[in-house]
């Protein structure tokens, strides 16, 4: 009777048991945080990869002729900014999809540290890499929205607004990508703070 308290003690809070427990809730936080990624990576791709508009814009040549009519257009692809955004959210859901895959694969074999290790490193990269290209989407946006009075850029967002929301929306999507990245950062660098504790 005693034998069998002192095992569930041993196998509850303070046992190998209870720590196998919480790592596999770290293990399936992860798991979900990299699906969510992936998610938003892709959704952000598709938004921006699609977002386009055409509107008929006046422009008068000289004040004494007549205004013209023209149609323009304003597409994605336009902007190396958000080409970069579009190509970084594209690496990133790969990513995300392939580290999915090692996840799946390491809860069936035996979970190799160094493999963990370098799953830290490629997610601190992703979030590096997401950042960067929506500071670049976030600036060209803020220019499309306001205008540039000093390099006399105007603002078009007030005739493509359709495109300039769209592109508003991707860089959300891919902040939350970013963020859901950071948060698996977290969660392996607590995994191996735990690993290395208990060894010691």
């Amino acid at each position: 009777m005693e034998s069998e308290s002192n095992n569930k003690v041993s196998n509850g809070l303070d046992g190998s048991t209870g720590a196998e427990s919480m790592a596999r809730r770290g293990n399936t936080c992860e798991l979900i945080l990299r699906v969510v990624a992936l998610a938003l990576t892709v959704a952000a791709a598709i938004v921006l990869g699609v977002d386009k508009q055409t509107k008929v814009v006046p422009i008068q040549i000289a004040p004494t002729l007549p205004t013209v009519n023209i149609a323009a257009q304003a597409k994605w692809h336009y902007l190396s900014a958000l080409v970069y955004a579009v190509v970084a959210n594209i690496i990133a859901s790969i990513y995300a999809a392939i580290s999915i895959v090692i996840m799946l694969g390491s809860r069936r074999g035996k979970s190799s540290t160094r493999l963990g290790q370098m799953v830290g490193v490629a997610d601190l990269l992703m979030v590096g890499l997401l950042f960067s290209a929506n500071g670049a989407a976030l600036a060209i946006g803020l220019m499309g929205y306001k205008g540039n009075s000093h390099v006399r850029w105007n603002k078009v967002c007030n005739v493509f607004d359709k495109f300039c929301d769209q592109v508003a929306v991707s860089i959300l999507l891919s902040l939350l990508a970013a963020l859901a990245f950071t948060a698996s950062v977290a969660i392996t660098l607590l995994k191996f703070h735990k690993r290395f504790a208990s060894k010691s």
